[in-house]
């Protein structure tokens, strides 16, 4: 029994604290670092006042990916956004939101360019 404890407080003396999430590498506060959340979700890129703001990549534990820009942990700015389901946009986003020009892309390959306000696609 001694043993077993032994053993079980090594493992916890040694194990990574970031398998529960948190900062795993850099400056997760204000610089540039890498982020690993609970549910295993990844952030690398920029932070300020421990936030996503900024350039950076986060990928999903989904297989779903996007690289571009953050402001305040949220999509916003340009970017490229791939969902494991092979859907995939470039272009704006505001608040997590397709926002602004852009080009949908569906898994068939069907396209959509245009303009997208609050997650809809605005035209023709």
């Amino acid at each position: 029994m001694k043993l077993l404890a032994a053993v079980l407080m090594l493992i916890l003396c040694f194990s990574p604290l970031n398998a529960l999430g948190g900062c795993i590498q850099g400056d997760c506060t204000n610089g540039n670092g890498n982020y690993i959340f609970p549910n295993g979700d990844k952030y690398v890129g920029h932070f300020k006042n421990g936030k996503m703001h900024g350039k950076g990549t986060l990928t999903s534990h989904d297989g779903g990916k996007y690289v571009g820009e953050f402001k305040n942990n949220m999509l916003n700015g340009q970017g490229i956004l791939v969902r494991s389901n092979g859907l995939k946009y470039v272009g704006q986003f505001k608040n997590n939101k397709l926002h602004g020009k852009g080009t949908l892309t569906s898994p068939s390959g069907k396209k959509m360019t245009g303009r997208f306000e609050a997650g809809e696609f605005v035209g023709k």
